[in-house]
């Protein structure tokens, strides 16, 4: 049986651990049996981490190198296994391993971001769904029961308002059980591998598209740095990034970017050519090149679209939670006022 990919967290701490212990100067299977001992398992008794750590064991014993016994344990990314390949090739290991490091941690916290904006939406959604239900098949019924016993009949014009509280709350019920499945249904196809599907969709609205296009950036910028960290050539590792965007409008600006470095020109001024970044990051890069600091440069405006990307999530979730509070509070008014009218009528005929 196939082991279990490890998450974001942990492929980040795994990358971590092994660049403090390159860095000490341990070997290789050595660093391994350590991590495989903090565990505190028996070897081989836990999950995919542990398992994992005892084919690497075997194979670094063997002298295989560590992207090789990455590449069996079958439990790690392949952009990973890739990117450790190109330290061992370059004799930057310890570089490469403390930026994939840090590429991933930051990936799990964007991931993190995303998950916890939607969750709030989708609880609101759930909470006005069995609001309105109960507004439909017990609140209602009860005051049109009570009208009803009272006068005979709703017919009457001053009753009429309790037919709007029923097409309103239906109206509002029908919206809301059809974005839960839209929210389902984007999900399902996400998980079933159709996720360029659902990016096209959220491609038309606007502020999805910022967001989308700001996680592509980003994970283009960290893969760029981490490359060139490798001692990879430019263009190859413009090439090798741009596999990592998952996102079509960055994609096509990259392709557009690697035409322009076919001609001659640099990373830097191809990206600034394109405004492949906001103009003041582009500036940024062709000083960064130009003065021979451009990876430190790419960490920073790595920083800064990761700070972007939070930004805007926070923005979409600072409109649509107080929308969707809106809207609970508007169907519960508008019904009890209605339901309210006729009553106020029938007092101050009374009175």
């Amino acid at each position: 049986m196939k082991n279990q990919k490890l998450d974001d967290l942990g492929v980040s701490a795994f990358c971590e651990s092994m660049a403090m212990m390159v860095q000490s100067g341990i070997q290789m299977d050595e660093a391994i049996a350590l991590l495989q001992q903090g565990q505190g398992k028996k070897p081989g008794s836990g999950g995919s981490l542990d398992k994992g750590l005892a084919v690497m064991r075997q194979e670094t014993e063997q002298g295989k190198s560590l992207s090789s016994a990455m590449k069996t344990a079958g439990i790690f990314p392949q952009y990973a296994i890739q990117m450790i390949l190109a330290g061992e090739a370059t004799g930057r290991l310890e570089d490469v391993l403390f930026r994939l490091s840090r590429y991933y941690a930051d990936q799990k916290t964007i991931s993190e971001k995303l998950k916890n904006a939607l969750t709030y939406p989708a609880v609101m959604l759930v909470l006005i769904i069995a609001v309105l239900a109960v507004m439909l098949t017990m609140v209602l019924p009860a005051f049109t029961g009570v009208y009803d016993s009272l006068t005979g009949s709703l017919a009457a014009s001053s009753y009429r308002y309790i037919g709007w509280a029923y097409a309103f709350c239906w109206l509002a019920l029908a919206v809301m059980v059809v974005l839960v499945v839209v929210l389902v249904a984007g999900r399902v196809l996400w998980n079933s591998g159709k996720r360029p599907v659902v990016e096209g969709i959220l491609q038309k609205v606007p502020v999805c598209a910022t967001i989308l296009e700001g996680m592509g950036m980003f994970r283009f910028t960290a893969a760029l740095s981490t490359y060139l960290a490798s001692g990879e050539m430019q263009d190859v590792a413009v090439i090798e990034s741009m596999k990592m965007t998952d996102c079509k409008p960055v994609e096509e600006k990259l392709r557009r970017c690697v035409g322009h470095m076919e001609e001659g020109h640099s990373i830097a001024q191809a990206a600034y050519n394109e405004a492949l970044f906001e103009p003041v990051y582009g500036r940024m890069l062709l000083a960064g090149e130009r003065s021979g600091s451009l990876e430190s440069v790419l960490q920073r405006l790595n920083g800064l679209l990761e700070e972007h990307c939070i930004n805007v999530v926070d923005r979409l979730v600072g409109i649509v939670d107080p929308l969707l509070s809106g809207i609970l509070m508007l169907t519960i008014g508008i019904s009890l006022l209605s339901v309210m009218l006729p009553l106020i009528g029938m007092m101050n005929s009374i009175g």
